[in-house]
């Protein structure tokens, strides 16, 4: 009896060293959730997205051996650009892998960022979203975990209108142009609509919007009406496919192409190379610049693209406006990582200390050319208040065969839009009962 009492003993003091030797061996991995669209209408945009952002992960694990020793993992999961996939990605996700932990999730698409704002927020996990999603989130004391880093929809609407008036001789020369917005019907497309109409009362221009319906494969009778419209300029905020279709329209109808601004997702070479000649002359904005000049395309073409390690399939790909983007979100995330850090220790992050880490992320001048993104990224500076950070963007012009800058960064009137943020903010913290962070103590 005793014997048996003593072997039941050794098999649970070894069963409780087992325990705490498994606990001991978690990896020391941060997981980055891929979610992405390679199939579908607008895989051509997405594919050299992630293409960026993987050669960027590999390269802080290959070169500088992780975040601060803690290696980085990823996996994929299909979107095809839809909120129902993007949801069903992050459920997936959200718990980690194999042992290592979400810190920063990237919905990429703005129908799943939509989607997922309340279900991150209940999770805490924060959602970066460069470029695209809830331009509210800005005001983090009513969104937490929402970070339309760098340049929302509403920063791009008004960069777009401060172009205009550069070209045209000043403000005051807006009164009496006509402006039309060819938008992707989806909310993504409709984002702007409140912003350009606020800027219309304010500089008198006439503000024309045309929905284009998802994916855009024909566009006869939206040119149609723009021809009938005869705008001084078009913002043209298409996606995918229907970018290209709408240049080459544009130019069958006989709209000038240099008249036509493209957002920030109708401003890559898988936007305009489709289009052929007809896409020589147009113009868009990007906050990420084309092109593979900058220190971490040497440093990335070195260590990565070089040693066959690369996501890129088409190398022509490399230094493209999205496959900049990809390595400006991934580095983001990264470097918010390591700013969390510095409270929390260098170990993988969970996402209330990730997103500790986005809210005081200062990426001055200084700390962009030490990490190789000095030119390519603009100061960004984020904070409980400020979700955004940045406001520029840059306008490029295609010639045929590459972008070349024909502006430095043009910046939003950000003063101006806040007011359209706090109210939007505030009637969603009304419609959900939530009660605003006092983010003076968030310091």
């Amino acid at each position: 009896m005793k014997l048996k009492k003593t072997i039941a003993s050794l098999l649970v003091a070894v069963s409780a060293a087992a325990a705490l030797t498994s606990t001991q061996a978690a990896p020391n991995q941060q997981f980055f959730p891929l979610a992405t669209y390679r199939v579908g209408a607008y895989a051509s945009s997405g594919i050299p997205v992630w293409a960026g952002m993987i050669d960027y992960l590999r390269y802080i694990n290959e070169v500088e051996g992780g975040i601060n020793g803690v290696k980085l993992v990823w996996q994929e999961c299909e979107t095809e650009w839809t909120a129902e996939k993007g949801i069903e990605c992050y459920e997936r996700f959200k718990n980690g892998l194999n042992g290592a932990p979400v810190a920063i999730y990237h919905p990429n698409g703005a129908p799943a960022a939509y989607a997922l704002s309340d279900k991150a927020a209940a999770d805490k996990i924060p959602l970066i979203t460069l470029g695209y999603g809830r331009t509210e989130a800005t005001d983090g004391s009513v969104f937490p975990y929402n970070f339309p880093v760098m340049l929302t929809f509403y920063s791009e609407a008004s960069v777009v209108v401060n172009y205009i008036a550069q070209k045209e001789g000043g403000f005051d020369k807006l009164k009496g142009k006509k402006i039309a917005t060819v938008y992707h019907d989806s909310a993504y497309g409709r984002e702007t609509q409140g912003t350009l109409e606020l800027l219309a009362k304010k500089y008198g221009f006439e503000n024309i919007q045309i929905p284009v319906a998802d994916p855009g494969n024909e566009q006869s009778a939206q040119w149609r009406q723009v021809r009938q419209a005869k705008p001084d300029w078009v913002f043209l905020r298409t996606w995918g496919v229907s970018t290209p279709v709408a240049v080459k329209t544009a130019a069958r109808f006989g709209f000038p192409v240099d008249r036509i601004i493209g957002d920030i997702w109708a401003s890559s070479d898988e936007d305009v190379l489709p289009a052929g000649d007809a896409g020589r002359g147009y113009l868009a904005l990007t906050p990420y610049p084309g092109g593979a000049n900058f220190d971490i395309h040497q440093r990335i073409k070195q260590h990565i693209l070089d040693k066959g390690k690369s996501d890129l399939k088409d190398r022509k790909s490399f230094g493209s406006v999205y496959y900049n983007s990809g390595l400006i979100n991934a580095a983001i995330a990264v470097e918010a990582i390591r700013t969390g850090q510095k409270k929390f220790g260098n170990r993988p992050l969970v996402g209330d200390e990730g997103r500790w880490g986005l809210e005081r992320l200062n990426l001055d001048e200084a700390r962009l050319k030490q990490i190789g993104f000095l030119g390519l990224m603009q100061p960004l500076k984020l904070s409980c208040t400020d979700h955004e950070g940045g406001g520029s963007a840059k306008v490029q012009q295609w010639d045929g065969k590459k972008w070349n800058l024909i502006t430095d960064w043009v910046q939003a009137d950000r003063k101006t839009l806040r007011p359209l943020i706090d109210a939007k903010s505030a009637a969603y913290a009304k419609e959900k009962g939530i009660k605003p962070r006092d983010c003076s103590k968030e310091q």
